[in-house]
């Protein structure tokens, strides 16, 4: 169905998995016997009406965009919010959130942000509320980035989207009134892919000025999908095995290196010099081993990495704020490590 195929025995996935144990060792350690009530109720609501690989996208999107309403956190006030569209060769269309309560005409922190959603659903509709409890928690500017989708636009469709808004942004500080040494990116599931992605890129091309920081939220990092979470959450958590074997083929397309940095950043040769990390993760999640993984892939290379592991949360809990209170917790905790990476 998903044309992507585990690595056996002896591949280069087991050699990652051998040496990812110490990190991976203080996520069992922490294992919760069961998701947490909200997560079960979440789950319950939502097996039958999210996205599902016999729907065509369009239908995807909507069955998301519906199935999510009711879970979305409460909207907070904000200074303001502006949808940018710049020229089409430039960058993708963004939505950029103020915090309220920050001095006027103060350059701002910014979090440069790839919503998640397989690279295949997600809209500003299902992320503002995240957006802005984010900006405001942060005190930074959120700049929510319109990627184009697969799989009309596969791979390297939504990486070179997002490594044009990274530029536009820094391109047009002043205008947007936040500090340029202080942008740094950020993503949930395949936003987090691709947030880790264009970090590396950065760095391989050694551009002036790196990210700030990159804040991985239960990141999408291996399209291989060779980790043992993979296959012990593959049911009954929503993002299933064939769910998340659907995404990665509609964004992988016709490209045939799934374990290339750009798709796969855990499979990096070199995570070295990359900008300071926050990784969140979660129990229940079939992506728990591979953010786990990565963040002691780039703590052993001498990357300042902070996690936050959520033993009995889900995929995606971040964005259901409405219904697991557990998020505006996390919210807040990654708005203290970001504050702890001392950026200024």
């Amino acid at each position: 169905m998903t044309g992507l195929k585990s690595i056996g025995q002896g591949g280069a996935g087991d050699a990652l998995w051998a040496a990812a144990r110490p990190s991976l060792r203080l996520v069992h350690d922490a294992k919760a016997e069961r998701p947490a009530a909200a997560a079960l109720r979440v789950i319950e609501q939502l097996s039958h009406r999210g996205p599902r690989p016999s729907l065509n996208p369009a239908e995807a999107r909507r069955r998301y965009a519906e199935s999510r309403k009711p879970l979305l956190a409460r909207m907070e006030t904000i200074e303001s919010i502006i949808h940018v569209r710049p020229p089409i060769d430039q960058a993708p269309s963004m939505t950029v959130i103020r915090p309220f309560g920050q001095p006027a005409g103060d350059p701002l922190p910014a979090i440069v942000y790839f919503h998640g959603g397989g690279w295949t659903v997600g809209d500003i509709a299902s992320y503002e509320p995240f957006c802005r409890q984010l900006a405001n928690a942060t005190g930074s500017t959120v700049i929510y980035v319109d990627y184009r989708l697969a799989p009309e636009h596969p791979f390297p469709a939504a990486f070179d989207d997002a490594r044009r808004a990274l530029r536009w942004v820094r391109e047009n500080y002043a205008w947007l009134g936040v500090d340029p040494i202080r942008i740094g990116v950020g993503g949930d599931s395949s936003g987090g892919n691709l947030a880790a992605a264009v970090c590396l890129a950065e760095r391989n091309d050694a551009v002036a000025c790196l990210p700030a920081f990159q804040l991985l939220l239960y990141p999408a990092l291996d399209m291989m999908a060779c980790m043992p979470s993979h296959k012990e959450l593959a049911s009954g958590y929503l993002l299933t095995g064939e769910l998340y074997g659907w995404y990665r083929q509609n964004y992988l397309g016709r490209f045939e290196k799934p374990r290339h940095w750009r798709l796969s950043p855990l499979f990096a040769h070199d995570v070295g010099g990359l900008p300071p990390a926050v990784i969140l993760y979660a129990g229940f999640d079939p992506l728990r081993d591979e953010a786990a993984a990565y963040a002691g892939r780039l703590r052993d290379a001498g990357v300042a990495t902070e996690t936050l592991f959520f033993p009995d949360m889900i995929h995606g809990f971040l964005t259901m704020g409405g219904a697991i209170p557990t998020a505006g917790v996390a919210i807040a905790r990654i708005a203290k490590l970001l504050d702890g990476l001392n950026l200024d």
